[in-house]
């Protein structure tokens, strides 16, 4: 199994959706999982590290979690059946190590609110990862990311961070 880390979330250029990149420690091969756009959201508010007023699922499974004394002690993506990944997480609870079936997306959301290891088995690799991506397709995915997030500092009326991220943009355009 190879050790990842989550890289982003970004908007996939070409088909507009998005997806979770993930990326193994010499970041030589990435894995680019599309999901939607609600687990787009919920993925980037635990890389921000932004606390939710009130619980959101997977915040609540956290919860529920740490209130029943069980570890969740890592994350499997072991296969992709046409397009389609498959997560295990595996939960412990005292000497008994049980493997709940789940989507990567949930999976990787809660990992990130777990600080919990995320693996990806060798047969996932070998299907569906990309070598390191060119800087042309990393420049058009940060583009992307940074639109993103311009669109969500205009929807909060907070235009001065809108401008500097259009500013970023245009840097990253230039080059």
């Amino acid at each position: 199994m190879i050790k990842v880390k989550v890289s982003g979330v970004a908007i996939d250029p070409v088909t507009k959706g998005f997806v979770v990149i993930l990326k193994d420690e010499t970041e030589n091969r990435w894995l680019p999982i599309w999901i939607g756009p609600y687990e787009a959201k919920l993925i980037s508010l635990a890389l921000e590290k932004v606390k939710p007023i009130r619980p959101l699922p997977h915040d609540l499974m956290k919860n529920i979690l740490d209130a029943m004394n069980l570890v969740v002690t890592r994350i499997v993506i072991y296969d992709i059946k046409e397009n389609t990944y498959f997560a295990n997480i595996y939960i412990k609870s005292a000497n008994l190590e049980r493997k709940v079936d789940a989507r990567p997306s949930d999976a990787i959301a809660l990992a990130l609110r777990l600080n919990v290891p995320i693996y990806i088995t060798e047969k996932v690799f070998e299907k569906a990862a990309t070598e390191k991506i060119t800087i042309e397709e990393e420049k058009e995915l940060k583009i992307a990311e940074l639109k993103e997030k311009m669109q969500k500092a205009v929807e909060k009326e907070n235009y001065e961070e809108a401008a500097k991220i259009r500013d970023q943009i245009k840097s990253l355009e230039k080059k």
